[in-house]
């Protein structure tokens, strides 16, 4: 039996991968987001940090998911849980850290909430703002 990479079943299929939510996948500078408004909001971050109004941009900060207790939330295959979140920032008139993540109504899922509240509760001092 001949296993295929994803790409070389797409290929085979003849059509690209749809995204559930119907987003269109953009490049901009190089980096391919996953929908339209993702890369309009990195543009814009671009363009504040050019400003100097925003120091520090990060793409896809990754935070560790954990428990009540602290133990690692896992998966079953024994992957630890994660959350990414689509942008950080230092905002230096805020004095603060800001993690950003752009949504759509329909993009607010039961899983997004969760993984949301767990990494709020878990780290203090981070609060994710919705763009």
């Amino acid at each position: 039996m001949t296993r295929l990479t994803a790409k070389q079943y797409l290929e085979q299929a003849g059509k690209p991968k749809r995204n559930k939510y119907g987003a269109k996948r953009t490049v901009v500078d190089g980096i391919l987001f996953d929908s339209k408004a993702e890369a309009s909001r990195y543009m814009y971050l671009k363009e504040r940090e050019a400003r100097g109004e925003i120091s520090h941009l990060e793409l896809q900060p990754s935070f560790k998911l954990c428990g009540r207790d602290g133990t690692p939330l896992r998966y079953d295959s024994g992957r630890q849980a994660v959350y990414r979140a689509d942008f950080a920032y230092f905002e230096p008139s805020k004095n603060k850290r800001v993690v950003e993540d752009v949504k759509s109504k329909a993009t607010k899922t039961q899983v997004y909430k969760l993984k949301k509240a767990l990494v709020e509760a878990n780290f203090p001092a981070v609060k994710i703002e919705e763009v």
